[in-house]
């Protein structure tokens, strides 16, 4: 079929897994489905509700449905498996890496998982036990233990031999990892440089190969070991335990799932949300409800503070009504420069370049880059705002501009990091929680200042 006709089955299977599941329905997707290719299977099978997801996942023949199966999160897998024969289960199970099968495992209930155990052969168990014994966190979790390693002293010939020998087994050859007595990790070697030794030189000894490996400690939290993995520009990475013995290998694949999640989580719950952890259009309405209502519930708690704050310097308001107007400006504007530096600082403590003792560094840092921003937007103000109610008013708008930008910035800055060292998450410390203490903090000062300027009582 042509690419047009692909995309025309494409879009008329999407159709009928949107409309009522009947006979008619399912023979439509059982006659569209193969002329559709893997990418939209996959797109298609993850946006779809469950049980429209078994029946397009039931007519792939074999090798799509494992193709599309890997390409879905593990908990969307666990939920389709939930609707799948028995047979099929088993079958998929089989089909996985003990990675990617330890990450479906953590997403079922254990007697599912101790079924589903039971049916693999001794190997494959012993592997999938093998990563599930690490934390959810640990990138041990994550890793595949299925690992070509190489010994120092066999020479290019031999060592190639051995990886043509294996080729099938582990999840990536491209770089290997050299072991001494006990599997104890003492670099790495690429497959390039081996083969181009073979072809040169092929009694030239591996240790003579060999270069320092970047290696990550199997209990290494996992955003932590992705972020330095992407740092390094790796294409794998040897896991050691405490004895630095190797016991599994990263791989890029493992790392972009990595941080497609943890960045999804940051972005959730940096604008209030908690993540749905499956698809938009597959998520059910109570399960969207449920990812939104604790925050929006802590967030009107907290914006009391701001309504108290209101009703405290209610007198001032009824001496000059003028200042009202300026409320959403000036709070605006704190919410927004707090939320610029915590989104910078979370990033940076993200990918490293920020350490939790660089905290003083970050304070003066971004007090400094408050008092350059107020400087702009208060001049702005205090123009804009004298020219048009008086200069009082304007004075009294410029210096708030100026004294909430260096509050909300060195705020903004300072919370991330105060998040890391308490163990929170730094995303949670962001945007919602800054914007409503720059709200509350800011109108505090505003009327402080308004009343030191135009002398109110």
């Amino acid at each position: 079929m042509t690419e047009m006709t692909a995309e025309a089955a494409a879009d008329a299977l999407d159709r009928a897994l949107s409309g009522r599941m009947d006979s008619e329905s399912v023979d439509a997707i059982a006659r569209l489905a193969p002329h559709v290719e893997r990418q939209e299977l996959t797109r298609l099978v993850h946006t779809t509700m469950p049980l429209q997801s078994a029946v397009l996942f039931r007519v792939l023949d074999k090798d799509d449905a494992l193709a599309v199966f890997e390409g879905l999160p593990p908990n969307y897998q666990a939920e389709l498996l939930q609707n799948l024969r028995e047979p099929e289960v088993a079958q998929i199970i089989e089909g996985l890496d003990p990675d990617d099968r330890a990450d479906l495992f953590g997403e079922l209930p254990a007697r599912v998982v101790s079924g589903l155990m039971s049916g693999l052969d001794a190997n494959e168990r012993e592997m999938t036990a093998a990563v599930l014994g690490y934390p959810r966190e640990a990138i041990g979790r994550y890793m595949s233990p299925e690992v070509l390693n190489l010994h120092a002293d066999w020479t290019a010939a031999e060592a190639m031999e051995v990886v043509r020998a294996r080729i099938d087994g582990p999840e990536t050859v491209y770089l290997l990892p050299v072991v001494a007595a006990g599997r104890i990790l003492t670099g790495v070697v690429s497959l390039r440089n081996l083969l181009e030794a073979e072809t040169s030189a092929p009694d030239t000894a591996v240790g003579d190969l060999v270069r320092e490996a970047f290696s990550v400690h199997a209990l290494t939290d996992r955003e932590r070991a992705a972020r330095e993995f992407l740092s390094h520009r790796l294409i794998a990475m040897p896991v050691v335990d405490e004895e630095e013995r190797i016991v599994g290998i990263l791989t890029m694949d493992d790392v972009l799932d990595i941080i497609d999640e943890e960045d999804a989580e940051d972005v959730a719950r940096s604008s209030g949300s908690e993540p749905l952890n499956r698809s938009y259009l597959s998520s059910s309405i109570l399960r969207i409800v449920r990812s939104r209502i604790v925050w929006l519930l802590v967030l009107a708690v907290s914006a009391i503070l701001t309504v108290q704050v209101l009703e405290v310097y209610e007198d001032r308001l009824d001496q000059v009504v003028i200042l009202a107007l300026f409320i959403p400006l000036l709070t605006g504007t704190g919410g927004n420069t707090g939320n610029q530096a915590a989104t910078t600082v979370t990033r940076a403590l993200a990918v490293g370049e920020v350490r939790i003792r660089d905290l003083g560094r970050v304070i003066w840092r971004e007090l400094r880059v408050g008092a350059l921003l107020g400087s702009v937007l208060g001049a702005l103000g205090l123009t804009v705002a004298g020219l048009v109610y008086g200069w009082a008013i304007g004075a009294v708008i410029g210096l708030t501009l100026l004294s909430v930008c260096i509050m909300a910035a060195t705020v903004g800055g300072l919370m991330p990091i105060i998040a890391k060292r308490i163990g929170a998450d730094p995303a949670v410390f962001s945007n919602p929680f800054i914007s409503t203490f720059c709200d509350a903090t800011g109108l505090i000062l505003y009327f402080t200042i308004a009343t030191m300027v135009l002398g109110l009582q």
